[in-house]
């Protein structure tokens, strides 16, 4: 991939953050065992981790690496960092210790990562770096007290279009300079992101022009629903509550339990989760309304409900930052697929041997056949009935 074709070997080759990696060079010549550990934070694609490669590389020092969002309890920390921390390396100079996304290990689940990375920053003989999206996330507040912060803003378009036309040369293929442009514009300051799309409508070809672009579509806001969810419960503008979901390529369905999830994640007063759910819950009643009865000029009061609804429910707008969750029904729903599709084609079978349909026969027979299946000779006589 060009992204890891690509990746800086040094620091002479990292693009932009003047600011950041002079804090980040100040900090490394005044660190000293004890001292705070240095987290880089920003958007994704903004040369976090990059820098801290590229100068391991240029000090030759053995960089250690996690990501903590794979990474997350106490034991499997301290496995990574415990013994290494305190010792001295054979083969390099010295070490330096990165943890990245430090941000996903901030679940309840997790809360003695939280502590095992704060002793690891205290005893450490080795510098220690932490990466994340946003660190004012209330659960690192304990965390950010052994810390200096240091920013990451977003790469400029010229700096990303130079790196564009780098590749680009380095690989034989020519280019339209509005290309590169467009691609340097729509990736919003992340260089990961740019290079991503530069090598998907890249490969295989020998030029690309400002038709290759079509391919990509249009970035505004539509990569992702956690963008979307951002939009929505942050602003207090009905128009672009109702837009906010407008290009999520998602059933409307599976977008309600997504806002149902985060509901209680953004909002903290009782009364402005109380409304947020009832506007869903009206939403909710259109959405069976509209299936059942195929009114589907009922859709609009539906998503109006559920986006400008719920996003007008607030009192005021939070200017926190909120990890939004994947929303735990879709979870289960993937999980339980194979199981739920084996369900159904007993249920299948059953209806064609007791002449009914497989609704009256979840509701009315399966609840007792559950309770007789407990009776291995039922069990049997069940399962002969359904394999044949």
């Amino acid at each position: 991939m060009f992204t890891i074709k690509y990746r800086p070997k040094s620091l002479k080759d990292f693009v932009d953050q003047k600011e950041a990696l002079a804090k980040f060079l100040e900090w490394y010549k005044n660190w000293k065992p004890g001292s705070k550990a240095a987290l880089l934070y920003g958007k994704p694609g903004t040369g976090k981790t990059c820098l801290v490669e590229a100068f391991a590389n240029d000090k030759n020092l053995e960089l250690i690496q996690m990501n903590a969002s794979d990474t997350r309890s106490k034991k499997q920390i301290e496995e990574v960092f415990g013994h290494a921390s305190a010792v001295a390396s054979f083969f390099k100079k010295g070490r330096i210790f990165l943890i990245d996304e430090v941000d996903g290990i901030a679940g309840r689940e997790d809360a003695g990562g939280i502590q095992a990375i704060i002793e690891i920053i205290k005893k450490s003989k080795h510098p220690v770096v932490l990466t994340a999206n946003d660190p004012y996330d209330p659960k690192l507040r304990v965390l950010r007290e052994y810390c200096e912060l240091i920013p990451f803003g977003d790469i400029p378009v010229w700096d990303i279009e130079k790196k564009l036309k780098e590749i680009c040369e380095k690989e034989g293929i020519e280019y339209d300079k509005e290309v590169l442009n467009q691609l340097a514009k729509r990736s919003e300051g992340d260089l990961r992101a740019a290079i991503n799309d530069l090598e998907t409508i890249a490969r295989g070809k020998k030029k690309i022009t400002l038709k290759d672009l079509e391919v990509l579509g249009y970035r505004e806001r539509e990569r992702d629903m956690f963008e979307a969810l951002k939009i929505l419960f942050k602003t207090s503008s009905f128009t672009a509550a109702r837009l906010s979901v407008a290009n999520v390529d998602l059933e409307p369905e599976n977008i309600m339990w997504w806002i149902e999830e985060n509901i209680a994640n953004e909002y903290e007063k009782p009364e402005e989760i109380a409304r947020a759910y009832e506007a869903l819950a009206k939403a909710d009643l259109f959405r069976a309304r509209i299936i059942n009865r195929n009114y589907w000029k009922l859709m609009r009061y539906m998503n109006d409900l559920m986006t400008a609804g719920v996003s007008l429910a607030k009192d005021e707008m939070y200017r926190k930052f909120t990890k939004y969750q994947f929303p735990a029904k879709l979870r289960y729903l993937a999980s339980s697929k194979e199981e739920r599709e084996r369900e159904k084609e007993r249920l299948k079978k059953l209806s064609k041997l007791l002449n009914c349909s497989t609704k009256k026969i979840r509701t009315e027979f399966l609840p007792y056949f559950k309770v007789l299946e407990k009776d291995k000779n039922f069990q049997r006589f069940f399962e002969s009935m359904t394999s044949e």
